[in-house]
């Protein structure tokens, strides 16, 4: 287990904690007495699904990412959302339950509340801790190319990750001096004193630029490092686990055939589609009385069908009728891609667009095989043909099948299909198309829904 996965698992052990101390301090304030035996387990029982979903809720909103607690704002934001939310939807529980022996108006707002202020209290305690006390994991790399200096970037900019470069042992030139001086970042050029630095700085782990195998000439001193219990990692691999992405740099088909063996995955893929059959005719079943509805305000908003199709590429290559909801007008549009501030997109489509309720005819897609829930998103022929010839390995992303959302869309970033903005949507898919589970589509599924409640969708 990593340092953020412990971190994150200590996160979640102390908010379970709160749950039911939120609730006996409730109970303790509402009669004015500790609770007994009976009043705890009476109202346990019911609670038990309130905690449930309150923690499902709370990751969610991307608190157990670390990446996110750099702004403290965006943390009481999401901190206030992610309990208001959960407060909203347990009253419907409670009300949905014939016969309750609680009454729980009361009961649940001091519950709220308390909750709310523990809460908030001790995840911007715990975000200053994790910055200024909690120790930090010591890194020195060895070499110097593109992705160590974004990894370098990554970890300077985001120290809620508990990670600190120490060092880095390279022969020195201008562009290597200006990255140490800008990150404060040590520079040593002599393999020589790599031991004496590695004790000095007290690292706990070493990063190669290339495979240990390949260092022939540092082999031996690493080697007589070991019983300082040093750990290697794999730059490819380290970058992955801190940023989400596979960096481009890097890949060759070698890289593709080792991490992407389709065949493993075919027991996956057997339940992925069964999942995608089952949860799309009941998302069709619960939307389709509303969809009169959705047309007959686009109709009225702007002139032109109600459904808007196109044809985008799937997996290998295949093309298919692609449905979406318009949320642009159709005169005087040139079908080029969505700008920032698009003045096509209309009224409505642009709150289909931020609730992402334009993608509801996508469950056609998914029904007919075309597509997926989660995946890479689909892309017309004609950029394809164009971000093949610019991109490298570009063309992968169409092993499998495409998605209507994916771990590019929750990163939290826009990417467009410029030639720039592919080529970093593309890492996020590649990261994907590697390590895909039921797991990882459930979370982007889940912070997906949180997207759309936010309206952060464009």
């Amino acid at each position: 287990m990593n340092n953020a996965k412990i971190k994150q698992f200590f996160l979640l052990l102390v908010d379970c904690g709160l749950l039911f101390l939120s609730l006996y301090l409730a109970l303790t304030i509402r009669y004015l007495e500790t609770p007994s035996p009976q009043l705890w387990s009476d109202h346990f029982r019911f609670f038990w699904p309130v905690f449930a979903l309150w923690l499902l809720i709370i990751y969610i909103n991307n608190l157990y990412d670390f990446r996110k607690f750099v702004n403290q704002g965006k943390l009481i934001e999401h901190s206030t959302q992610s309990v208001i939310l959960s407060f909203l939807i347990t009253i419907i529980f409670f009300y949905l339950i014939p016969k309750s022996e609680i009454s729980p108006k009361t009961n649940l707002i001091i519950f709220s509340t308390v909750f709310y202020v523990f809460f908030l209290l001790w995840r911007l305690g715990f975000s200053l801790i994790n910055k200024k006390y909690l120790p930090t994991t010591n890194v020195a790399i060895i070499g110097y190319n593109e992705i160590i200096r974004k990894t370098i970037k990554l970890i300077k900019g985001n120290p809620q990750l508990g990670y600190d470069v120490k060092f880095i042992l390279s022969p020195k030139n201008n562009v290597l001096i200006d990255i140490a001086e800008h990150y404060g970042v040590k520079l040593i050029d002599d393999v020589n004193q790599l031991s004496r630095a590695i004790k000095e700085h007290k690292i706990n782990i070493l990063i190669p630029e290339k495979n240990i195998n390949e260092m022939k000439e540092l082999q031996k001193t690493l080697f007589n490092l070991l019983p300082t219990g040093i750990n290697y990692y794999n730059l490819t691999k380290f970058y992955e686990e801190i940023s989400g992405q596979v960096p481009l740099e890097i890949l060759n088909k070698g890289w593709f055939l080792e991490n992407l063996n389709l065949a493993t995955r075919r027991n996956y893929e057997r339940i992925k589609r069964l999942s995608d059959l089952m949860f799309s005719i009941i998302l069709l079943i619960i939307s389709l009385p509303f969809w009169p509805l959705v047309i007959l305000l686009i109709k009225i908003d702007s002139r032109g069908p109600a459904i808007f199709k196109q044809t985008r590429v799937g997996k290998n290559g295949k093309k298919f009728q692609f449905y979406k909801f318009r949320s642009m007008r159709t005169s005087n549009n040139d079908q080029s891609p969505t700008a920032k501030n698009d003045n096509r997109v209309t009224k409505v489509g642009r709150f289909l667009r931020q609730t992402r309720l334009d993608e509801l005819p996508q469950l056609f897609n998914v029904l007919k095989g075309d597509m997926s829930f989660v995946g890479p998103r689909p892309e017309r022929p004609s950029l394809i043909k164009e971000l093949n010839n610019a991109i490298p390995f570009y063309g992968v992303r169409n092993l499998i099948k495409p998605g209507i959302t994916g771990w590019d869309q929750i990163s939290g970033e826009y990417h467009s299909p410029s030639i720039e903005d592919t080529y970093k949507k593309l890492q996020y898919d590649l990261f994907y198309i590697k390590n895909r589970s039921m797991y990882l589509d459930l979370s982007i599924i889940l912070k997906t829904i949180r997207t759309a409640l936010g309206r952060e969708g464009r």
